[in-house]
């Protein structure tokens, strides 16, 4: 089990900022641009990771309609061509000129309610060729453990959120679930930033475990 010290680095950011968030209300996602069989995959991951957190999906979100949306194409440059993408999305064009400079395969943004909880997320994947050379299951069950809180940029950076059993299934890591449940405890806040908050995440993770045994 993760230490006090160990749960404050997920949540760390690369400028030394403590932040953490957690969804202040039902998620109510929307996938584009895949066939409906990776459309199940999809929300099948979301249906698993929200019931683990104790956590609710919807239909509709009241604000937004769907407030989880993901994003699958082959360049960046489509993203241009996404009706109203540019109203979500605060300075799209120049993020999408930043993340085709760098090559990058993936990116999210997060949008906050007055608490500092979630209250959307957009996800966008580009399926180069590492993207298109994972099952759809393990991809799909990466990109909702990242989308379910607010980790740090750095949290996953040297290791994988997922493992892998015996029989060759990817499994989501033991600690980070319990992680995602302590964090979505109803005593504890939805927003934190201050360092402490690590601590009674931990405390959590403790008690649950005792609990377990």
């Amino acid at each position: 089990m993760m230490d006090a010290a160990e749960v404050e680095r997920f949540f760390t950011r690369s400028d030394g900022r403590y932040l953490f968030a957690r969804w202040g209300r039902p998620i109510a996602p929307i996938v584009f641009g895949v066939e409906d069989a990776t459309l199940a995959v999809v929300k099948g991951a979301l249906e698993a990771v929200c019931a683990m957190a104790g956590h609710h999906l919807v239909e509709t979100d009241p604000e937004f309609g769907a407030n989880v949306m993901v994003f699958f194409f082959r360049e960046w440059n489509e993203l241009l061509d996404v009706p109203d993408l540019d109203r979500l999305i605060d300075g799209l064009a120049p993020l999408v000129v930043k993340l085709s400079a760098a090559e990058a395969n993936q990116y999210r943004v997060f949008r906050f309610d007055e608490s500092g909880a979630i209250k959307a997320c957009f996800v966008f994947l580009r399926m180069d060729d590492a993207m298109s050379s994972q099952p759809a299951e393990t991809l799909a069950l990466g990109q909702v453990v990242q989308s379910i809180v607010l980790w740090s940029d750095a949290a996953f950076s040297d290791r994988s959120p997922l493992g892998q059993l015996e029989d060759g299934r990817v499994v989501l890591r033991p600690e980070i679930g319990a992680l995602i449940r302590a964090a979505y405890d109803p005593v504890m806040p939805a927003m934190a930033d201050d360092p402490t908050h690590a601590l009674r995440l931990a405390a959590r993770m403790q008690v649950a475990q005792g609990g377990a045994n």
